[in-house]
């Protein structure tokens, strides 16, 4: 589930930063449901002039300016589990609420529950019980 998070952009703000001013939580913004097809889900903002396409698309209105194009990836493992890699985004990913971001380049691993932050305000919430959704 992908959705705006109001806890979360002001934890960013408080942390300010040069754009920080420039930055309102969005008025508007419905919660999306994102299914976990495929061996990997990438997370991002799409460009068709690069002919980037992710999985998990946030370049839909309100577009969250603190994301980038492949911000974040998940991985799936053989044994039906995810990890979640930070392939270089500018402003970094963290979990579960966390101020620091996860190390670049290392598979994370995140299951049911667990929470995505990207960007000013986004959050992705993991929902793995039930079926392998892959």
């Amino acid at each position: 589930m992908v959705a705006a998070d109001r806890d979360y952009y002001e934890a960013m703000m408080a942390l300010g930063g040069p754009e920080a001013a420039a930055l309102t939580f969005p008025p508007y913004c419905p919660e999306r449901w994102v299914p976990l097809i495929g061996e990997h889900i990438r997370i991002g903002r799409r460009s068709t002039s690069r002919a980037l396409f992710p999985e998990i698309d946030l370049s839909a209105p309100p577009e969250d300016p603190g994301v980038s194009h492949i911000h974040a990836v998940l991985l799936a493992q053989p044994d039906g589990t995810w990890v979640l890699v930070d392939p270089g985004s500018t402003n970094g990913t963290s979990v579960n609420g966390a101020t620091d971001p996860i190390p670049l380049n290392v598979p994370v691993p995140v299951g049911d529950g667990d929470r995505i932050h990207v960007g000013a305000w986004t959050t992705i919430t993991l929902f793995l019980e039930g079926e392998n959704r892959r």
